[in-house]
């Protein structure tokens, strides 16, 4: 029987020691016709199916939603590509040593699919909200647990198709040593977590016009199940631990469970309800560690727990800059010199702040004034803090050439000059572009 301390003990078993700290990336991406620009279905010749069917030629192992035997996903080793509900792929790398290693993982992987792209005529469009396309001209992906997130968000925000279908995001995983070490990090991740979002911000257009976001998928977010999203204040408070994020988790609604490979709709119940039984499901359905597990990745605040720690709130970029999110993390997070800076910096910050930079930065991006400066200041002075941090790891690429500083060159490029990505491409719109979207499907294209 599935206990309490159960649910608890997933998180503790993510704890490891300070020399076995790995990062993990997943980076999603675009896959549009490279003719017309709109999105690939599955079923569509050279579509989504073709893809994997012709990735499982080179090793990778094909993943099935069995309830029609389709492939929706792909493994090879620690490795993952999954399927996004409008026809997104998602690559979960492998839990990593250092920056290297990520970039190498995903040099590897855009490689791959650039080459298989050229043979049946798709491009990946690394960007935050598709820059042209509406939500209508996004097909729906046939998996299971995408049916019921269809059924159920609109009931709980007006944005969530838009959510799922027209927006890509990177996330970086990082973990932790203990309970306490993960209540620092989480906090600090939170406080900063919107900074990061000015910095990376790249989806300043919507169906083919300038937005007033510079991370509209950010807006999008915001729009979404208020539920399972946000910044989590209860993550501040002096009890927060291991047991509190349980609490949290179970009273949010469940989307599924998973038996005989059919999924099996719970949104109408809580995994406290579950869990405590104070529902019948007629198959009789007892609760157990992998629903648990399911769960908690049907939660999508800016900062989640599971085993590890996950940072939510970038969106998607360009293949240089896919490098520098983990670099800029980890070169933070793993450095107690950069930890103790942080928290006097942030030591006054309350709630009230991190929703105003949550709500203005989408808008203004770097731009935005906060504690009488520009949050451009802070972003530079974080960026110098994870640079200083990168460098006292004296980690060296294969050849001995470069410590992991080298990549974070594109965005101390961008920051010097007080942009973003999406500041960038406003820019090449207002001017070179001569207000149209369409030079995106070259220049930001893998």
């Amino acid at each position: 029987m599935l206990t309490k301390n159960d649910l608890i003990d997933y998180f503790y078993r993510g704890i490891k020691d300070k020399t076995d700290l790995r990062i993990g990336v997943e980076h999603e991406k675009f896959v549009l016709n490279k003719n017309n620009f709109k999105p690939v279905s599955y079923e569509q010749k050279n579509g989504i199916k073709e893809i994997f069917l012709k990735c499982t030629k080179s090793g990778w192992e094909p993943l099935y939603d069995n309830i029609n035997s389709l492939v929706i996903g792909l493994k090879k080793e620690n490795e993952f590509i999954t399927l996004e509900p409008g026809g997104q792929l998602e690559l979960s790398g492998a839990p990593l040593k250092n920056i290297h290693e990520t970039c190498n993982e995903t040099t590897k992987h855009l490689k791959e699919f650039k080459k298989i792209g050229e043979e049946l005529g798709f491009i990946l469009l690394g960007i935050g909200v598709e820059p042209f396309s509406k939500l209508e001209d996004f097909p729906w992906m046939p998996k299971q647990r995408y049916k019921i997130m269809k059924d159920y968000m609109p009931s709980v925000g007006n944005f969530g198709h838009h959510m799922m279908k027209r927006t890509c995001t990177n996330q970086v995983n990082l973990d932790f040593c203990s309970e306490e070490d993960m209540k620092n990090k989480f906090r600090i991740m939170l406080n900063l977590e919107s900074i990061a979002n000015a910095i990376f911000s790249n989806s300043p257009f919507d169906n083919g016009k300038l937005s007033k976001y510079k991370s509209l998928r950010s807006y999008f977010w915001h729009q979404t199940d208020p539920a399972r999203t946000g910044l989590l204040p209860f993550v501040f408070e002096k009890n927060f631990n291991f047991e509190r994020y349980a609490e949290y988790a179970l009273d949010i609604p469940m989307y599924f469970v998973i038996r005989d490979h059919k999924y099996i709709n719970m949104t109408k119940y809580t995994f406290r309800d579950f869990f405590e039984k104070k529902i019948i499901l007629s198959s009789n359905i007892q609760p157990n560690i992998q629903d648990w597990i399911n769960h908690l990745s049907t939660l999508f605040p800016q900062v989640r727990l599971k085993n590890y720690l996950e940072i939510r709130s970038m969106d998607a970029c360009n293949w240089e800059l896919i490098c520098s999110q983990p670099a800029f993390w980890l070169g933070l997070i793993y450095d107690d010199d950069a930890m103790n800076k942080l928290n006097e910096i942030v030591e006054e910050w309350d709630n009230e702040d991190r929703e105003y930079l949550n709500k203005s930065i989408p808008i203004h991006g770097l731009q935005t004034n906060f504690k009488n400066k520009k949050v451009i200041d802070f972003a530079q002075d974080f960026f110098q803090l994870s640079k200083n941090g990168l460098s006292k790891r004296k980690i060296m690429s294969s050849n001995n050439e470069f410590d992991e500083t080298i990549h974070m060159k594109e965005l101390e490029n961008n920051l010097t000059k007080g942009l973003a990505p999406a500041d960038n491409i406003i820019n090449k719109f207002n001017t070179i572009w001569n207000k149209s979207v369409k030079p995106i499907y070259k220049e930001l294209i893998f």
